[in-house]
């Protein structure tokens, strides 16, 4: 006899409804940005280096604001924190759009970022709070689109919003979306009351921001002077203090910001890794292909955009295989696949075909659709359920700051290879040569998901041998 799944309730059918809104936004502008690079760069008359922190910037405020959201939305109510964070995500989205230089944009891009960082972990409590067990695994399921499909949607959806009206229409999209979804979110979440939620670790908030924030500027600046000059090194240094600082912090208070402890855990410090390097070469690889269509090949934004497409197209070929295998051999796989789809990047020249590219990027899109939320599911697997919410928030941050850190580090790397050649040949050289450090980001997330999967298989040999 087969036993149908358990339906959706009609509050939860509401908040999924909801929260999609808000969390397809954020990750939506986590790439969307990217084609719009080169035009920035022109319209704003500002170089590489700088227009690459209009990308940056949001991903480090999403990161930044993360860890926050546990604390938050029991102070103060994971339906009302959920509407604040839409609404600044908003106005930080009307900014965007009304920015006349690139610092008041890097600015407003962060602020929209502060709000962005709290919407999908928040929403995601509202989904947990109103769903039985059985429907976990559904729930995990609906919570992969926004991850792995917006991003890939977003170079296409902005090189034609670029193309056709200009770089302030991909900022001008959110406005009415966002206030719908404000709206709804006011009326159709569940009303929740904040409670007592302790005292905020104001100390590893402060330490943690300053030392993502500095490490990411040192990496960077490192890039566009092509040395170790005195304010990278100085950037670099403070950075790695003020994180030996937090995990100090972390380790002695009470209520830590973050519960570093779990990294004694093996699955979960292997997931870590895996997170952070994911989000370097996802999201560092998806900057530089905008930029080499639009460089070296001569195509507009909208083409360079949808070109784009294929991987979005191999994230949805992947969704359904993520539930068949393991949830560490799934990941491993996706790695693998990924690690592999990247080699022909480095390679790149100005005439390769373009039927070879996308060929190339459908797999990429397997590969990422098939590690990111498998090595969430091994980590979370590997944990206590009372840890789960201390959990969630250290993968999402490790793979924001890997984004940030990633586009920060491939852009200016990017920007010293295009210095010497600017033929077409010299400057796809250049972009070859830059996606090597891409395909290091791969192989560095394929080797903590050998140990997912090796925990895997040892957990359901114990549980064979149990029986």
């Amino acid at each position: 006899m087969t036993v149908s799944a358990e339906p959706f309730s009609p509050a939860l059918r509401r908040s999924i409804g909801v929260v999609m809104i808000g969390a397809s936004l954020t990750f939506l502008d986590s790439t969307i940005v990217n084609v719009a690079v080169h035009t920035l760069s022109a319209d704003l008359r500002a170089g590489l280096g700088t227009v690459q922190w209009v990308v940056t910037a949001y991903l480090l405020a999403l990161a930044a604001v993360i860890p926050v959201t546990g604390w938050a939305a029991r102070r103060f109510g994971a339906a009302r924190l959920y509407v604040a964070a839409l609404a600044v995500f908003t106005v930080g989205s009307v900014l965007c759009a009304c920015s006349q230089s690139a610092g008041m944009l890097i600015v407003s891009r962060a602020l929209q970022g502060a709000g962005g960082g709290a919407i999908m972990p928040v929403g995601t409590m509202i989904w947990t709070a109103q769903s039985a067990k059985a429907q976990m695994g559904r729930v995990v399921g609906i919570l992969a689109v926004p991850i792995v499909l917006a991003p890939t949607l977003g170079p296409a959806i902005g090189g034609l919003l670029i193309e056709s009206i200009g770089w302030r229409a991909i900022f001008w999209l959110n406005v009415p979306f966002g206030v719908a979804g404000t709206v709804l979110a006011l009326r159709l979440l569940p009303r929740g009351k904040g409670g007592d939620a302790g005292r905020l670790d104001v100390t590893g908030l402060v330490l943690a921001s300053v030392g993502i924030g500095c490490l990411t500027y040192g990496l960077a600046e490192t890039g566009v002077v092509a040395g170790w000059d005195t304010a990278a090194v100085v950037a670099l240094l403070v950075g790695l203090a003020a994180l030996a600082g937090f995990v100090r912090q972390a380790l002695r208070a009470k209520r830590p910001l973050l519960d570093l402890r779990l990294y004694g855990n093996r699955a979960f410090a292997a997931a870590s890794v895996a997170q952070f390097a994911l989000g370097a070469a996802n999201f560092g690889g998806m900057i530089l292909m905008p930029l080499y269509f639009q460089t070296v090949r001569g195509e507009s934004v909208v083409l360079a955009g949808l070109l784009l497409a294929p991987t979005g197209l191999g994230a949805l070929l992947a969704a359904p295989l993520t539930d068949r295998w393991g949830a560490g051999s799934t990941a491993f796989a996706g790695t693998a696949v990924l690690a592999i789809s990247t080699v022909p990047f480095v390679f790149l020249t100005a005439t390769t075909p373009y039927l070879l590219l996308c060929l190339v990027m459908v797999f990429r899109g397997v590969g990422f659709g098939l590690s990111i939320i498998p090595a969430m599911t091994a980590a979370y697997r590997a944990l206590p359920p009372e840890k789960i919410p201390d959990a969630t928030p250290q993968l999402n941050v490790l793979q924001r700051v890997g984004g940030a850190i990633g586009t920060a580090v491939l852009t200016v790397v990017l920007a010293g290879q295009l210095r010497d050649d600017p033929t077409p040949a010299g400057q796809a050289s250049g972009f070859a040569a830059t996606f090597w450090w891409v395909l290091a980001s791969a192989i560095a997330a394929a080797v903590p998901a050998v140990v997912l999967a090796r925990t895997e298989l040892h957990a359901r040999r114990r549980a064979g041998t149990a029986a």
